[in-house]
C-alpha cells in the first residue's frame, strides 16, 4: 500500500509516485513517503513495486522453490509460506492498467483478482503435485473478512451479517469479531493423506498451524515459551471433529482498546462483551457498547448474529456461567505472564529499504 507509479483499484484512489512533489501521505490507506520496494531475501528486485506484475513475481518464486527442491540431489524437503497480497485492495487483476478508475469494468475488479488468486494457487498446486504429491501438505486459508469501507472492491461476507450490529449501525467484517470479520475459510489438500471432498466443523484459529506443522514434521517446539495454538493433526488426518473448546477473539480496532478480550466462542455459542462497528461502504459506523451481562448467539440457529439468546433462558445461563469462567481464567493468565515481549515501532529514517536514501522516492531494479 505505498507509493507506486501505476497504483491499483483502491477507495479513494491512491496518488502514484511524485518524486519532484512533497512527500505525504493521503487518507484511505495510501502512503506516498517512500515507493513501495519489493524485496527477496536480503535484495530489493524492484522499487518502487510494480503491482501489475506482482502476481507473475510470486508464481516466479513459488515455482523456483519447488523445483529447487524436487532436483536437489538429496531430495531436500521444503516450506513455502506464501503471503499474498490478494485479497486486500489495492487491487491489480490483469486489467488493462491505463483504464481509468470511473469506467464501467470496476464491478469485474474483485471477480478477476480472485480469478488470478485462484491461477495463482492452482499453478502451485500443478508444481507440487508434480514433485511429490503424496508427500507433501498444502494448507490454504485467509487472514479476516471484508474491508467493507471499500465498496466494491471488498468481496462479501456471504451469510455472515452480523445483523445485531449492521441494523445499529456500521459494518461487521474486517475490525471487528463478527463472523464475517473473523470466520474464514480453510482447505487442507494432501493426497493419501486427507480424504477428499471430506469436511470439519472443529474450531480452529489460525496460530494452531505452527504447532501442527511442528508435530507432522516431528519437531518438539522450545520448551522455555508458552504457545497458544493447538496441534490439529488428528483433526486434519483422522477425522477428529475436537478442536478448541474455547476460541477468543481480541478487539482489533472497530471498538475498544487494541486487544481487548472483546469475544469468546465456544462449541456453537459466541458471547460478545463489546460491540461497535467498523466504517461501512458509504462511511456509517456504530457506536461501542459494553454488555454486562454478555450478548451471547447460537451460531447454528442464527449464522446472521442477528437475535441474541434471552438472558433469562437455562441455555443463555449454562453458557454464561462457563465463558466467564474461562474468559476470567485467561485473563489472569495474560495479567500474570512475565515473558511478554514489547513491540518497538519507531522508525528509523536511515532504515529505511532504498537504493538510493538521497531520494524521497527510491528507485532500483535488480536485473537477472
Amino acid at each position: 500500500m505505498g507509493c507506486t507509479d501505476m497504483p491499483g483499484y483502491n477507495l479513494p484512489q491512491c496518488l502514484p509516485c511524485d518524486p519532484s512533489g512533497p512527500q505525504r501521505s493521503v487518507h484511505g490507506g495510501c502512503y506516498s513517503k517512500l515507493g513501495l520496494p519489493l524485496i527477496e531475501n536480503s535484495s530489493i528486485v524492484e522499487q518502487p513495486l510494480d503491482l501489475w506484475t506482482l502476481t507473475e513475481q510470486y508464481k516466479s518464486a513459488a515455482l523456483r522453490i519447488i523445483h529447487n527442491a524436487r532436483y536437489s540431489t538429496r531430495g531436500q524437503p521444503y516450506f513455502l509460506y506464501i503471503a499474498l497480497a490478494h485479497m486486500h485492495v489495492p487491487l491489480a487483476p490483469p486489467l488493462s492498467p491505463d483504464a481509468p478508475i470511473t469506467t464501467t469494468h470496476t464491478d469485474e475488479v474483485y471477480a478477476a483478482s480472485l480469478r488470478e488468486l485462484d491461477s495463482l494457487v492452482g499453478a502451485v498446486k500443478v508444481a507440487s503435485d508434480d514433485t511429490d504429491k503424496d508427500n507433501t501438505l498444502i494448507w490454504f486459508t485467509g487472514d479476516n473478512g471484508p474491508w467493507e469501507q471499500k465498496c466494491q472492491y471488498a468481496g462479501s461476507v456471504g451469510p455472515f451479517e452480523g445483523k445485531w450490529q449492521t441494523s445499529k449501525g456500521g459494518g461487521s467484517a474486517k475490525r471487528t469479531t463478527w463472523e464475517g470479520g473473523h470466520r474464514v475459510p480453510t482447505v487442507a489438500y494432501w493426497p493419501g493423506r486427507i480424504p477428499a471432498n471430506t469436511t470439519s466443523s472443529a474450531l480452529l484459529s489460525g496460530m494452531d498451524i505452527f504447532p501442527t506443522l511442528l508435530s507432522l514434521a516431528g519437531l518438539t517446539p522450545p520448551s522455555d515459551r508458552r504457545y497458544d495454538g493447538i496441534d490439529a493433526t488428528n483433526i486434519l488426518l483422522h477425522h477428529e471433529q475436537t478442536g478448541r473448546e474455547f476460541l477468543f477473539h481480541p478487539n482489533s480496532g472497530a471498538a475498544g482498546r487494541y486487544g481487548d478480550l472483546q469475544t469468546v466462542r465456544t462449541g456453537k455459542h459466541k458471547a460478545f462483551y463489546i460491540t461497535g462497528a467498523a466504517e461501512a461502504c458509504g462511511g456509517g459506523t456504530g457506536r461501542q457498547q459494553l454488555h454486562d451481562p454478555p450478548l451471547i448467539f447460537d451460531l447454528e440457529r442464527d449464522v446472521a448474529e442477528e437475535t441474541p439468546l434471552q438472558a433469562e433462558s437455562p441455555e443463555y445461563q449454562a453458557v454464561a456461567e462457563r465463558i466467564a469462567r474461562k474468559r476470567e481464567e485467561l485473563l489472569w493468565d495474560i495479567a500474570t505472564d512475565k515473558s511478554v515481549s514489547t513491540a518497538d515501532y519507531s522508525t528509523e529514517k536511515s532504515a529505511a529499504p532504498c537504493c538510493d536514501p538521497r531520494q524521497a522516492v527510491c528507485r532500483c531494479r535488480t536485473l537477472g
